[in-house]
Protein backbone atom coordinates (compact mmCIF):
# COMPACT_ATOMS: atom_id res chain seq x y z
CA UNK A 1 0.00 0.00 0.00
CA UNK A 2 1.57 3.66 -0.89
CA UNK A 3 1.23 5.40 2.28
CA UNK A 4 2.79 9.15 2.41
CA UNK A 5 5.20 8.73 5.25
CA UNK A 6 7.70 11.14 7.36
CA UNK A 7 11.24 9.74 7.12
CA UNK A 8 13.70 10.51 9.64
CA UNK A 9 17.61 10.90 8.82
CA UNK A 10 19.15 10.33 11.95
CA UNK A 11 22.76 10.99 12.64
CA UNK A 12 25.22 9.87 14.97
CA UNK A 13 23.36 10.30 18.54
CA UNK A 14 23.43 9.19 22.40
CA UNK A 15 20.89 7.69 24.83
CA UNK A 16 21.99 7.78 28.00
CA UNK A 17 21.05 6.16 31.57
CA UNK A 18 20.26 8.15 34.42
CA UNK A 19 24.00 6.90 36.17
CA UNK A 20 26.26 7.56 33.04
CA UNK A 21 24.72 10.84 32.76
CA UNK A 22 25.64 11.92 36.37
CA UNK A 23 29.34 10.88 35.63
CA UNK A 24 29.32 12.68 32.45
CA UNK A 25 26.87 15.89 33.21
CA UNK A 26 26.82 18.15 36.53
CA UNK A 27 23.24 19.66 35.06
CA UNK A 28 20.28 18.66 33.97
CA UNK A 29 19.35 18.17 29.90
CA UNK A 30 17.50 21.43 28.42
CA UNK A 31 15.05 20.69 25.69
CA UNK A 32 16.46 22.42 22.14
CA UNK A 33 14.28 20.83 20.27
CA UNK A 34 11.52 18.40 20.57
CA UNK A 35 11.63 15.47 18.03
CA UNK A 36 8.54 14.38 15.96
CA UNK A 37 8.10 11.04 18.36
CA UNK A 38 6.17 12.06 21.30
CA UNK A 39 8.30 12.93 24.73
CA UNK A 40 11.67 12.49 22.16
CA UNK A 41 13.94 15.95 22.25
CA UNK A 42 17.20 17.14 21.66
CA UNK A 43 18.83 17.82 23.86
CA UNK A 44 21.60 20.59 24.89
CA UNK A 45 24.04 18.38 25.94
CA UNK A 46 27.34 16.92 23.45
CA UNK A 47 29.77 14.52 24.16
CA UNK A 48 32.93 13.13 22.36
CA UNK A 49 32.43 9.68 21.27
CA UNK A 50 36.41 8.14 20.89
CA UNK A 51 38.58 5.11 20.91
CA UNK A 52 42.35 4.87 20.15
CA UNK A 53 40.99 4.80 16.04
CA UNK A 54 39.18 8.40 15.50
CA UNK A 55 37.09 10.65 17.53
CA UNK A 56 33.71 12.65 16.89
CA UNK A 57 32.92 15.49 18.66
CA UNK A 58 30.12 17.28 19.96
CA UNK A 59 27.49 13.98 19.12
CA UNK A 60 24.16 14.91 21.01
CA UNK A 61 22.17 13.42 23.30
CA UNK A 62 18.65 12.52 22.92
CA UNK A 63 16.19 12.90 25.85
CA UNK A 64 14.68 11.65 27.94
CA UNK A 65 16.96 9.57 30.38
CA UNK A 66 16.64 5.77 29.56
CA UNK A 67 16.81 2.91 31.11
CA UNK A 68 20.32 1.69 28.78
CA UNK A 69 22.83 3.14 27.06
CA UNK A 70 23.37 3.28 23.40
CA UNK A 71 25.30 5.05 20.73
CA UNK A 72 23.71 4.95 17.94
CA UNK A 73 26.18 4.85 15.15
CA UNK A 74 26.69 4.25 10.57
CA UNK A 75 28.56 1.88 9.42
CA UNK A 76 30.94 4.34 7.93
CA UNK A 77 31.29 5.67 11.77
CA UNK A 78 32.24 2.22 12.62
CA UNK A 79 34.89 1.91 9.73
CA UNK A 80 36.57 5.24 11.14
CA UNK A 81 36.55 3.69 14.81
CA UNK A 82 38.11 0.51 13.20
CA UNK A 83 34.24 -1.39 15.26
CA UNK A 84 32.04 -4.02 14.24
CA UNK A 85 28.86 -2.57 16.20
CA UNK A 86 26.16 -5.36 15.84
CA UNK A 87 22.55 -3.72 13.97
CA UNK A 88 19.65 -3.64 16.90
CA UNK A 89 16.39 -2.20 17.52
CA UNK A 90 16.81 0.37 19.91
CA UNK A 91 17.16 -0.44 23.48
CA UNK A 92 18.77 -4.10 22.27
CA UNK A 93 22.60 -3.35 23.42
CA UNK A 94 23.30 -6.60 23.75
CA UNK A 95 26.67 -7.33 22.26
CA UNK A 96 27.06 -3.63 21.55
CA UNK A 97 30.75 -2.75 21.20
CA UNK A 98 32.54 -0.60 23.79
CA UNK A 99 33.15 2.96 23.05
CA UNK A 100 33.67 5.99 25.20
CA UNK A 101 32.15 9.01 25.97
CA UNK A 102 34.33 11.79 26.90
CA UNK A 103 33.02 15.36 28.54
CA UNK A 104 34.70 18.22 30.12
CA UNK A 105 33.80 16.03 33.69
CA UNK A 106 34.82 12.91 32.70
CA UNK A 107 34.88 10.06 30.16
CA UNK A 108 33.49 6.63 30.29
CA UNK A 109 33.97 3.58 28.04
CA UNK A 110 30.56 1.24 27.79
CA UNK A 111 29.47 -0.94 25.66
CA UNK A 112 26.55 0.61 24.12
CA UNK A 113 27.84 1.27 20.20
CA UNK A 114 25.18 -0.40 17.74
CA UNK A 115 23.69 0.58 14.39
CA UNK A 116 20.56 1.18 14.45
CA UNK A 117 17.96 -1.14 12.37
CA UNK A 118 15.69 0.71 10.22
CA UNK A 119 12.22 0.90 11.46
CA UNK A 120 8.61 2.56 11.12
CA UNK A 121 7.17 4.37 14.08
CA UNK A 122 3.36 3.66 14.61
CA UNK A 123 0.83 4.26 16.85
CA UNK A 124 -1.75 0.68 18.25
CA UNK A 125 -4.68 2.15 15.75
CA UNK A 126 -2.69 2.40 13.34
CA UNK A 127 -0.90 -0.55 12.60
CA UNK A 128 -4.26 -2.90 13.22
CA UNK A 129 -5.70 -0.32 10.25
CA UNK A 130 -3.30 -0.88 8.03
CA UNK A 131 -2.35 -5.05 8.85
CA UNK A 132 1.08 -4.65 10.56
CA UNK A 133 2.24 -6.02 14.35
CA UNK A 134 5.06 -5.30 16.48
CA UNK A 135 8.60 -6.02 15.06
CA UNK A 136 7.22 -7.30 11.77
CA UNK A 137 9.82 -7.16 8.55
CA UNK A 138 7.96 -4.84 6.08
CA UNK A 139 9.67 -4.26 2.85
CA UNK A 140 9.67 0.27 1.68
CA UNK A 141 9.74 0.66 -1.44
CA UNK A 142 11.15 4.72 -2.55
CA UNK A 143 11.02 6.34 -5.46
CA UNK A 144 13.10 8.79 -6.64
CA UNK A 145 16.89 9.47 -8.69
CA UNK A 146 18.11 5.88 -6.54
CA UNK A 147 14.90 4.26 -6.20
CA UNK A 148 15.15 1.03 -4.28
CA UNK A 149 14.16 -1.31 -1.92
CA UNK A 150 15.01 -1.96 1.90
CA UNK A 151 13.77 -3.84 4.34
CA UNK A 152 12.46 -2.49 8.32
CA UNK A 153 11.01 -3.46 10.83
CA UNK A 154 7.40 -1.87 12.76
CA UNK A 155 7.76 -0.37 15.98
CA UNK A 156 4.55 -0.14 17.67
CA UNK A 157 3.92 2.44 20.37
CA UNK A 158 0.69 3.86 22.00
CA UNK A 159 1.74 7.28 21.05
CA UNK A 160 3.63 7.55 17.89
CA UNK A 161 3.97 9.60 14.91
CA UNK A 162 4.13 7.68 11.52
CA UNK A 163 7.78 7.77 10.21
CA UNK A 164 10.07 5.87 8.96
CA UNK A 165 13.24 5.99 10.79
CA UNK A 166 16.83 5.62 8.53
CA UNK A 167 20.46 6.09 9.58
CA UNK A 168 22.55 8.17 6.91
CA UNK A 169 24.17 5.49 4.87
CA UNK A 170 20.82 4.47 4.58
CA UNK A 171 19.58 7.98 3.14
CA UNK A 172 22.88 8.72 0.87
CA UNK A 173 22.19 5.39 -0.55
CA UNK A 174 18.87 6.24 -1.87
CA UNK A 175 19.94 9.74 -2.04
CA UNK A 176 16.86 11.22 0.29
CA UNK A 177 16.42 13.59 3.26
CA UNK A 178 14.20 14.30 5.62
CA UNK A 179 11.92 16.02 3.45
CA UNK A 180 11.24 13.03 1.20
CA UNK A 181 7.97 11.79 1.90
CA UNK A 182 6.00 10.89 -1.85
CA UNK A 183 6.41 7.63 -3.20
CA UNK A 184 7.03 5.43 -0.48
CA UNK A 185 6.00 2.32 -0.34
CA UNK A 186 5.28 -0.21 2.47
CA UNK A 187 4.42 -3.68 1.89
Amino acid sequence: MEREINILVSNRHVHLSQEVYDMLFDTPMVVVRELTQPGMFVSDKTVELLNENYHFENVRVIGPIRDYNQVEISHNDALKFKIDPPVRASGEVDGASNITLKTEKAQVTIPAAIIADRHVHMTEEEAQRLGFVDKQLVKIAVDGDKSGVMDAHIKISKEASFELHIDTDDANAFLINNDHNKGIMIY
